[in-house]
């Protein structure tokens, strides 16, 4: 494919904003309630995905079937090693046209859990557009704390600006597509143009005080050095969704984040998903006419 430019699509979540004061800024919990009186278990809950869907389990199953299925139909680029670590891999999955747009789409989880191969079913959309779609992996934690998952995630793009031309992965625009923010806030502005985040976290101190930090054990230098909300931003066009089911912490970190944005000026949309939850909001991006797959395509066309 065709040579990467510079001007690439951004990473979802490299945009970000400073709050002027991190020790008054609201942290995003339900029906805002100071987040210093709840519970453990209420800290925990705030956050768990998982136990807030019932059917969750099921929905991964499905898509875990589904992205097996994908692959199995597209073997040729699977596994392209771009690190040392055993998650250091790329699936590149290339349009037709050596022009066009790609989408990157880096797998939430908590950065703990699930894998690239469990979410190449996501890439339907955008192919059924004409468009390349490549899922990097990265180890994770505890195996690898947030700053080396964000290294991690700089070298995959440097690798696909470089080398994925070879595997006919590369393109004139690379657009990024994440479920999770701090990993992608330092990571992207010279590959890619703009961006797509899915049910963000944009502030990380709150995880700190949950059951997901057993994991991560953050630090504070991760704290104020991988938060959206707590570095400069950068004016490239991210458009921002949630679904409107989804917990309520997670549909404030996107609003809180899209608005502090739109305080500076900042390109990108917030786009609610109607009746969505954390899991179904993602087939709006497995198909062609999804909001998720339209609203990257958009982003892309207003680039043109």
């Amino acid at each position: 494919m065709g040579l990467v430019q510079r001007r690439a699509f951004m990473a979802a979540f490299a945009a970000t904003v400073i709050v002027p004061n991190l020790a008054h800024a609201q942290t995003p919990t339900a029906h805002n309630m100071a987040w210093g009186t709840l519970s453990h278990a209420g800290r925990d809950a705030a956050y768990n995905n998982s136990a807030a869907v019932s059917d969750s389990a099921q929905i991964v199953d499905r898509w875990v079937a589904a992205s097996a299925t994908f692959r199995s139909q597209r073997p040729k680029y699977l596994d392209l090693a771009y690190g040392p670590g055993e998650r250091n891999k790329w699936d590149l999955f290339p349009a037709d046209n050596p022009t066009a747009p790609c989408l990157v789409f880096i797998h939430g989880g908590y950065w703990q859990s699930r894998n690239r191969e469990h979410f190449s079913c996501f890439a339907e959309g955008v192919l059924a557009r004409g468009w390349s779609a490549a899922l990097p992996g990265y180890t994770l934690a505890p195996a690898a704390n947030l700053t080396q998952i964000v290294n991690e995630v700089r070298s995959a793009l440097d690798w696909l600006a470089a080398q994925g031309r070879w595997h006919r992965g590369t393109c004139d625009y690379i657009g990024l597509v994440s479920r999770r923010a701090s990993h992608c806030a330092i990571v992207g502005p010279s590959q890619c143009t703009g961006g797509l985040a899915i049910s963000g976290i944009f502030e990380l101190g709150p995880i700190r005080d949950t059951y997901l930090n057993e994991r991560l054990k953050l630090t504070d230098e991760e704290i104020a050095t991988l938060s959206p909300l707590r570095l400069p931003g950068v004016s490239k066009p991210l458009a921002i969704t949630y679904g409107t089911a989804e917990l309520t912490a997670l549909v404030r970190n996107s609003r809180v984040y899209h608005a502090h944005r739109a305080q500076s000026h900042q390109p990108g949309s917030l786009i609610p998903i109607p009746n969505a939850n954390h899991y179904t909001g993602m087939e709006e991006l497995r198909s062609p006419n999804g909001i998720l797959t339209r609203s990257a395509v958009r982003l892309i066309e207003d680039l043109s």
